[in-house]
């Protein structure tokens, strides 16, 4: 269905020409007729503006209508294409699974015949051996009956005596076939039922997935995505998110968990990565279908860490910053100002060392490199015992202690800017500080108007590791 779906810029109301013979006695019929075109050419003009942005609108929609087509035909080749190998792989598995099976059966029908046949052949060389000696026999025999009368004796003799020792009531014992195997084959006919079965259930196509990509919040140097259930019946146990870079090929993996939203990091400034989410029915295997890729990126570069300073150690893109061994200490500064009010400074604690009280995780409007805790003035910052501190005090209130896998969160927002002086005027952010599902709310009155701030952390042993993003 195509329809109106928004409002288009109407034209500002005409005003009505003036009526035609009310001219003024003292104004002459040139007059009146230079209005009268004046006023046409007026409306001529807000028609065509009209019409043109009339035809902007349409021209929009049917881009959209040319998109929406896209999508459709796109996704339908594609699935006939899914579904055409999936079910080719399928006979092809099938198929060598049954040639598999149904040589594993004749080898079963090999063995027990020649493991059945053995016996036989010997009984029946056993057999074959005896008719030989009796043919002998028989005929040494009847040469000895109806031989030469003076020889006949020693002969009859001779015969007799080898007869004896050949047991001619000895018999070999032929099995009978009610104990000689009878081959087989026991084929369940139930299986053709229960493939005809699954392979009837196997597969579905779907019109549209059940879940869709929500949302993109811009963090530095990263992306927040958001996703949300859009089928009803469809009940999740865990969702799938993955990402490529621009034109890349491949998706890749970035989360898979049962959350509805994920910070995607690593992520370049002013450049478009693509995503797209899938879900798993609870208590299956399976995935969904993909939701429909969207295109996110971000405008903000990653926090770092200040690169130099003795204590620390820190990976290659600097945003992870590791206390080592060294006996130096100190505040580890952000490499520039680079958090802005209106954002949300995150702190994830990796791993965790001995908790010391002058430790500190927080924001300031200055480096000062003499000090070695953030606990001092134009600063607010959060210990590793859970204490706030605000420009060099504790507050009452207390946030529970940092442990592995803490996430701290800074959160600012101006709410007073006082007149300004020579000496600089009132500067008050209202902060929030959170961690482990528990938050701090407080004013910090600064003297000077600050734009942006300085992140840094300080720990007096060795083993901490924190991630800033």
């Amino acid at each position: 269905m195509c329809g109106p779906s928004g409002a288009l810029a109407r034209p500002p109301p005409r005003l009505a020409p003036p009526p035609r013979g009310a001219s003024p006695p003292w104004l002459p019929m040139e007059a009146d007729a230079e209005a009268e075109v004046r006023f046409l050419l007026q409306e001529a003009r807000e028609s065509i503006e009209a019409a043109r942005s009339y035809r902007r609108e349409l021209e929009q929609r049917l881009r959209g209508l040319h998109q929406a087509r896209k999508q459709i035909r796109e996704s339908a080749t594609l699935t006939r294409d899914v579904l055409e190998q999936h079910f080719n792989d399928l006979k092809g598995t099938l198929k060598k699974l049954l040639d598999e099976r149904l040589m594993s059966l004749l080898q079963e029908v090999d063995a027990i015949e020649q493991e059945s046949i053995k016996p036989l052949d010997e009984c029946q060389k056993l057999i074959e051996h005896g008719v030989s000696t009796a043919d002998d026999l028989l005929r040494e025999g009847e040469s000895a009956v109806h031989g030469d009368v003076g020889q006949q004796n020693e002969k009859l003799c001779i015969f007799t005596k080898k007869a004896l020792h050949i047991q001619l009531d000895s018999l070999p014992e032929v099995p009978s076939l009610v104990d000689v195997p009878c081959l087989s084959a026991q084929l369940d006919d139930c299986l053709l039922t229960i493939l005809k079965n699954q392979i009837f259930r196997h597969g579905t196509v779907a019109s549209r997935p059940p879940v869709q990509l929500e949302e993109f919040v811009e963090k530095p140097g990263g992306i927040l995505v958001r996703w949300c259930k859009v089928d009803e019946d469809f009940i999740p146990q865990d969702y799938r998110l993955q990402y490529r870079k621009g034109t890349a090929s491949h998706f890749e993996d970035v989360y898979v968990g049962s959350e509805t939203e994920f910070v995607v990091l690593h992520i370049d400034p002013n450049v478009d990565y693509q995503f797209r989410v899938c879900a798993r029915r609870d208590g299956r295997q399976e995935w969904s279908p993909w939701s429909v890729p969207q295109i996110g990126s971000t405008t903000l570069v990653p926090h770092e860490w200040t690169t130099g300073l003795e204590g620390y150690s820190l990976s290659s893109r600097r945003n992870i910053a590791l206390r080592n061994d060294s006996q130096a200490c100190g505040v580890l500064y952000s490499k520039a100002p680079t958090y802005f009010c209106g954002q949300t400074l995150t702190f994830r604690i990796e791993t965790v060392g001995q908790p010391d009280r002058r430790d500190s995780l927080g924001v300031c409007v200055e480096q000062q490199n003499g000090c070695d805790s953030l606990q001092r003035d134009k600063a607010v910052c959060i210990s590793t015992n859970g204490a706030v501190f605000v420009n060099g005090k504790e507050m009452t209130n207390q946030l529970p202690a940092v442990t592995s896998g803490s996430t701290v969160t800074f959160d600012m927002e101006v709410v007073h800017l006082g007149p300004s002086s020579n000496e600089g005027g009132n500067f008050k952010l209202r902060v929030t500080i959170s961690s482990n599902n528990r938050e701090v709310v407080f004013d910090w009155v600064l003297d000077q108007c600050c734009g942006s701030l300085y992140f840094g952390c300080s720990f007096s042993y060795p083993g901490w590791k924190v991630l800033v993003f």
